[in-house]
């Protein structure tokens, strides 16, 4: 319905904010955990939107980025993950984080969002494995910088993932290094398999 709403920042509250705009105040949820992270109330913003229309409600959920809004679409494609769970998600972890943990099938991580349990972490992984891809969760710049010291292409794409998650290049070199020798051959096996050595 809406692709973005540009206004003014009118209020913050606990799980969603209010942006005035033509005159009229829009209740958009939006991750409670970046409602802090947004600039002061008055502030002119631009906010990515989803409309969500059920039978009792019809509800804006809002977004920093276009890439937040595309990933929350790509969430509640799935089932049994509803608008909440994947609000949660986003609210936890950003999108590169969410999109690592699938690639590395990692389920605690996403199980820290409110409301995502085991089984369906798991069902996301396995709905959007093949949707996802390591460039979108890390960046082409930054695979560009690491590709210059690591051959092997399969290596250096779990490399700069690790690294997107916060490890040192050194740290991720030797455990993927590690999981090529155990017989990983493609990208997201040497992910999966890194991640046991950090």
């Amino acid at each position: 319905m809406y692709a973005y709403i540009k206004g003014i920042l009118a209020a913050k509250k606990a799980d969603r904010i209010i942006v005035e705009a033509g005159g009229i105040g829009y209740n958009v949820y939006f991750p409670a955990g970046r409602i802090m992270m947004l600039p002061k109330n008055g502030s002119e913003i631009c906010v990515y939107t989803y409309t969500s229309v059920r039978e009792d409600a019809i509800k804006l959920y809002g977004f920093a980025s276009e890439d937040d809004l595309e990933l929350f679409i790509q969430l509640t494609g799935v089932s049994g993950v509803g608008p909440k769970a994947a609000q949660a998600l986003l609210s936890e972890l950003s999108a590169s984080e969410i999109r690592l943990a699938i690639l590395g099938e990692d389920t605690k991580t996403l199980c820290k969002a409110q409301g995502v349990a085991k089984k369906t972490a798991e069902r996301i992984i396995v709905d959007l494995k093949g949707r996802v891809s390591v460039e979108d969760a890390v960046g082409l710049e930054l695979i560009a910088d690491i590709k210059e010291d690591v051959a092997d292409e399969a290596v250096m794409e779990a490399v700069e993932a690790l690294t997107a998650l916060g490890y040192s290049a050194k740290e991720a070199r030797a455990a993927a290094s590690k999981a090529k020798e155990e017989g990983a051959e493609d990208s997201e096996s040497i992910l999966k398999g890194a991640l046991r050595y950090l």
